[in-house]
């Protein structure tokens, strides 16, 4: 499936309605701050309405111009704010099932801080994208960058847990840890004090960009794009339930700084991006792109569950292989001695999601943590995937859910 130009414009109620509206013969009226004009190859004047991205990004145009004027372009000598030093030639690295915030965060805080950016994994369709859109150099493999510089601290970017940690790296030669998630049983553990900066924002790529700014510092033009890609992505284009005011504020900021004059071209280029690799990926592949691991221990319940999610502008593609990746899901629960694995299809145009169940535990987990999902029984009558609803964000509407579940005593089924 194609994007058309307009498709990601993840807005509600109203804003689902016509978004391409003519300037001649329009039956709706818009004011001209709502309206996004265009001249066509054959000189024709059209207007469409103004995407949320847009509009938000518009509203703070006067504020991000102020603080980008006062970004100087070249280092100042000396910046009276605390700039931790440990961080200096660190190797900045994210999590395993590396994504776009993680790879960008890692280029943004190596740049801010003086260190060396790196990556725990692989990239994904998206993150390539971004990486030739803005002609950044792919960041080198973890593993490679610890030998070659043995004294070498690591700060861990878009992550804390030790689930999500690549094996490579000590603990004991962590020395930072630049976050937006929530702490949990799996938080690492060091023996000396650390640097911290965790921030309940959208992005992680929103903290180091707001960094820069606090300590007056310009990022380059290529750095400031990928961490408005990273910051789009994390957010669903501003419309994800975990982006906040900082994160539209940045956004703001970054289209000036990489100098992008049509954001929300910008998105739909980078989900297209992301949407077409899918469509040919193994479900084995499909259920560990973006697959992370929790681990609980209350009163009546001790393991881990495993949370998947693809994120697609075509979820039909996808749920289309539900009986493949109902077995994959199955098989890699056996094989990483999980208690739970689910997958949640999300599509981020209708902004809605489909949690597939491979057994008896993720159904009972299931309707314990989501008791106004439905579940949508398949051929044989089985209930094997839920429908979520508006839930899209593992972080703020999955993990959250499943958590409180688990502490409400929640246990195994027999």
């Amino acid at each position: 499936m194609d994007v058309s130009y307009d498709d990601i414009d993840h807005s509600s109620e109203s804003e689902n309605e016509s978004t391409a509206p003519r300037l001649t013969g329009a039956k709706r009226r818009l004011s001209a701050e709502d309206l996004k004009q265009y001249t066509t190859t054959d000189g024709e004047v059209v207007a469409r309405k103004r995407t949320t991205v847009e509009r938000e990004s518009s509203k703070r145009r006067a504020a991000a111009t102020e603080v980008v004027s006062h970004m100087p372009a070249i280092e100042l000598p000396a910046v009276e704010a605390y700039i931790p030093q440990t961080l200096s030639g660190a190797i900045f690295c994210g999590h395993l099932v590396t994504d776009l915030d993680s790879i960008a965060g890692a280029i943004g805080a190596a740049e801010l801080y003086g260190g060396i950016p790196a990556r725990a994994s692989e990239v994904n369709s998206e993150t390539a994208f971004a990486l030739k859109h803005w002609g950044v150099e792919k960041p080198r493999p973890i593993e490679e960058l610890l030998v070659e510089n043995p004294t070498a601290g690591v700060c861990l970017v878009d992550h804390q847990q030790t689930s999500q940690l690549n094996p490579a790296i000590d603990v004991t030669r962590i020395v930072g840890v630049i976050d937006h998630h929530a702490l949990q049983n799996a938080t690492i553990v060091t023996d000396m004090p650390i640097y911290i900066d965790i921030r309940p924002w959208g992005s992680m790529s929103t903290i180091i960009t707001h960094n820069f700014v606090t300590l007056n510092r310009r990022p380059t033009k290529k750095t400031a794009g990928m961490m408005l890609c990273a910051i789009l992505s994390d957010t669903l284009n501003l419309q994800g339930p975990t982006t906040t005011e900082w994160d539209r504020l940045m956004v703001a900021i970054l289209v000036q700084l990489a100098g992008v004059e049509d954001v929300q071209m910008l998105a739909s280029q980078q989900f297209k991006a992301k949407s077409h690799e899918l469509a040919g990926l193994s479900a084995s592949m499909l259920i560990n792109g973006d697959q992370k691991v929790f681990t609980f221990k209350t009163d009546h319940f001790q393991g881990s569950v495993g949370f998947a999610v693809v994120e697609t502008t075509d979820d039909e593609v996808i749920l289309h292989k539900t009986p493949e990746l109902l077995v994959a899901l199955a098989e890699d629960k056996e094989a990483k001695g999980l208690q739970a694995l689910f997958l949640g299809v999300v599509n981020i145009v209708a902004l809605r999601t489909n949690l597939l169940v491979c057994g008896p535990a993720e159904r009972s987990l299931a309707e314990a943590s989501f008791p106004n999902g439905k579940f949508i029984p398949n051929e044989d009558g089985e209930p094997c995937v839920m429908d979520l609803g508006s839930l899209v964000s593992r972080k703020k509407d999955f993990i959250p859910a499943v958590t409180g579940a688990v502490k409400r005593g929640w246990t195994l089924p027999k």
